[in-house]
């Protein structure tokens, strides 16, 4: 993988779990955290979105709403692992 792949990966996942830390109020992990949490977020919104028919198009706009929601299922999924 070439550093601008990676640097770009990084940046999506760090836009993707800010903006699910904004969404999800009290439940964000810093920067370093959001970033791990947008590319996990990813991954997940990458197996179940097309798993369930939903599609949001090519480019990074795409790639960040996808990311972004992928990221808030998890933050949800996270609190009520908490709560328990």
């Amino acid at each position: 993988m070439a550093i601008e792949a990676l640097l770009i990966i990084l940046l999506i996942g760090a836009i993707a779990g800010w903006l699910a830390g904004q969404i999800v109020k009290g439940y964000g992990f810093g920067l370093l955290g959001n970033i791990v949490v947008g590319i996990v977020g990813a991954l997940v919104a990458g197996f179940l979105f097309p798993a369930i028919g939903l599609g949001f198009g090519g480019g990074i706009l795409g790639s960040i709403i996808a990311a972004t929601l992928g990221a808030v299922i998890l933050l949800f999924l996270i609190r009520l692992v908490k709560r328990v």
